[in-house]
Protein backbone atom coordinates (compact mmCIF):
# COMPACT_ATOMS: atom_id res chain seq x y z
CA UNK A 1 0.00 0.00 0.00
CA UNK A 2 1.23 3.51 -0.80
CA UNK A 3 2.05 5.87 1.77
CA UNK A 4 -1.03 8.30 0.77
CA UNK A 5 -3.42 5.49 0.94
CA UNK A 6 -2.31 5.11 4.80
CA UNK A 7 -3.07 7.95 5.33
CA UNK A 8 -6.23 7.91 3.11
CA UNK A 9 -7.57 5.10 5.49
CA UNK A 10 -6.48 6.22 8.52
CA UNK A 11 -8.24 9.59 7.98
CA UNK A 12 -11.42 7.44 7.06
CA UNK A 13 -11.36 6.00 10.28
CA UNK A 14 -11.02 9.01 12.35
CA UNK A 15 -14.41 9.26 13.65
CA UNK A 16 -13.66 6.27 15.76
CA UNK A 17 -10.45 7.08 18.11
CA UNK A 18 -10.57 4.06 19.46
CA UNK A 19 -9.83 1.99 16.22
CA UNK A 20 -6.11 0.58 16.30
CA UNK A 21 -3.98 0.17 13.24
CA UNK A 22 -0.87 -2.27 12.06
CA UNK A 23 0.90 -1.76 9.40
CA UNK A 24 3.17 -4.45 8.25
CA UNK A 25 5.55 -3.06 5.49
CA UNK A 26 8.64 -5.38 3.95
CA UNK A 27 11.74 -3.90 4.98
CA UNK A 28 13.35 -4.52 1.12
CA UNK A 29 16.05 -2.14 0.43
CA UNK A 30 15.10 0.46 3.29
CA UNK A 31 16.60 1.37 6.18
CA UNK A 32 14.31 -0.18 9.12
CA UNK A 33 14.03 2.68 11.52
CA UNK A 34 14.01 5.37 8.34
CA UNK A 35 11.26 3.26 7.07
CA UNK A 36 9.04 3.18 10.69
CA UNK A 37 10.08 6.99 11.33
CA UNK A 38 8.60 7.75 8.72
CA UNK A 39 5.21 5.88 8.20
CA UNK A 40 4.69 6.54 12.01
CA UNK A 41 5.20 10.52 10.86
CA UNK A 42 2.22 9.64 8.06
CA UNK A 43 -0.15 8.30 10.53
CA UNK A 44 0.18 10.86 13.14
CA UNK A 45 0.08 13.66 10.59
CA UNK A 46 -3.39 12.12 9.75
CA UNK A 47 -4.24 12.09 12.98
CA UNK A 48 -3.89 8.59 14.63
CA UNK A 49 -1.54 8.15 17.22
CA UNK A 50 -2.98 4.34 17.99
CA UNK A 51 -0.43 2.57 15.83
CA UNK A 52 1.38 -0.22 15.50
CA UNK A 53 4.17 -0.66 12.91
CA UNK A 54 6.24 -3.51 11.87
CA UNK A 55 8.66 -4.08 9.42
CA UNK A 56 9.22 -7.47 8.37
CA UNK A 57 13.27 -8.22 7.95
CA UNK A 58 13.41 -8.33 4.92
CA UNK A 59 10.41 -9.82 3.08
CA UNK A 60 7.44 -11.46 4.11
CA UNK A 61 8.77 -14.89 3.01
CA UNK A 62 10.80 -14.95 6.24
CA UNK A 63 7.98 -15.76 8.06
CA UNK A 64 7.05 -18.75 5.69
CA UNK A 65 11.02 -19.78 6.19
CA UNK A 66 10.60 -19.56 10.02
CA UNK A 67 7.86 -22.12 9.67
CA UNK A 68 8.66 -24.95 7.43
CA UNK A 69 5.78 -27.13 9.09
CA UNK A 70 3.66 -24.52 7.68
CA UNK A 71 5.15 -24.30 4.00
CA UNK A 72 4.56 -28.45 3.60
CA UNK A 73 1.28 -27.95 5.11
CA UNK A 74 -0.37 -25.30 2.55
CA UNK A 75 1.70 -26.86 -0.23
CA UNK A 76 0.34 -30.81 0.84
CA UNK A 77 4.27 -31.80 1.00
CA UNK A 78 5.17 -35.01 2.27
CA UNK A 79 5.48 -35.10 6.23
CA UNK A 80 9.61 -33.88 6.90
CA UNK A 81 10.33 -33.12 3.18
CA UNK A 82 11.04 -29.50 3.89
CA UNK A 83 10.67 -28.90 8.05
CA UNK A 84 14.01 -31.11 8.54
CA UNK A 85 15.86 -28.45 6.92
CA UNK A 86 14.51 -25.97 9.69
CA UNK A 87 17.36 -26.34 11.73
CA UNK A 88 19.90 -25.49 8.88
CA UNK A 89 21.66 -22.13 9.80
CA UNK A 90 19.31 -20.34 7.14
CA UNK A 91 16.07 -20.99 8.52
CA UNK A 92 17.12 -21.07 12.09
CA UNK A 93 17.68 -17.18 11.64
CA UNK A 94 15.07 -16.79 8.47
CA UNK A 95 15.38 -12.42 8.92
CA UNK A 96 19.00 -12.73 8.24
CA UNK A 97 18.63 -14.05 4.45
CA UNK A 98 19.01 -11.22 1.85
CA UNK A 99 16.26 -13.12 -0.23
CA UNK A 100 14.04 -15.02 1.25
CA UNK A 101 11.46 -15.24 -1.70
CA UNK A 102 14.12 -16.54 -3.27
CA UNK A 103 14.63 -19.27 -1.08
CA UNK A 104 11.51 -20.03 -0.91
CA UNK A 105 11.26 -21.13 -4.32
CA UNK A 106 13.87 -22.95 -4.28
CA UNK A 107 12.48 -25.50 -1.86
CA UNK A 108 8.76 -24.60 -3.27
CA UNK A 109 9.33 -23.70 -7.20
CA UNK A 110 5.86 -23.67 -7.69
CA UNK A 111 5.45 -20.52 -4.85
CA UNK A 112 3.79 -17.65 -6.45
CA UNK A 113 3.98 -14.15 -4.29
CA UNK A 114 0.67 -12.88 -2.98
CA UNK A 115 -1.51 -15.18 -3.82
CA UNK A 116 0.54 -18.63 -2.40
CA UNK A 117 1.32 -16.16 0.59
CA UNK A 118 -2.33 -16.59 1.21
CA UNK A 119 -2.04 -20.55 1.11
CA UNK A 120 0.48 -20.70 3.92
CA UNK A 121 -0.40 -17.97 6.48
CA UNK A 122 -3.33 -20.43 7.94
CA UNK A 123 -1.10 -22.79 9.06
CA UNK A 124 1.99 -20.16 10.49
CA UNK A 125 2.24 -21.66 14.08
CA UNK A 126 2.13 -18.58 17.07
CA UNK A 127 5.10 -20.19 18.84
CA UNK A 128 7.13 -22.19 16.84
CA UNK A 129 7.93 -19.67 14.09
CA UNK A 130 12.00 -18.90 13.73
CA UNK A 131 11.44 -15.52 12.21
CA UNK A 132 12.45 -13.11 14.85
CA UNK A 133 10.39 -10.02 13.23
CA UNK A 134 6.87 -12.90 12.99
CA UNK A 135 7.82 -12.42 17.03
CA UNK A 136 8.40 -8.98 17.58
CA UNK A 137 4.75 -8.80 15.29
CA UNK A 138 2.96 -11.33 17.39
CA UNK A 139 4.11 -9.10 20.81
CA UNK A 140 3.22 -6.72 19.09
CA UNK A 141 -0.70 -7.49 18.64
CA UNK A 142 -0.84 -8.99 21.95
CA UNK A 143 0.25 -5.60 23.38
CA UNK A 144 -2.49 -4.13 21.17
CA UNK A 145 -5.33 -6.32 22.69
CA UNK A 146 -3.83 -6.38 26.17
Amino acid sequence: MSRHRVAKKIKAFKFNPDTKFIIVHDQDSHNCKKLKSELLEICQNAGNKNILIRIICHELESWFLGDLVAVEKAYRLKPESLSQQQNKTKFRNPDQLNSAKEELRKLVPEYYPGTHSRMIAPYLSLTENKSRSFQVFLNGINKILN
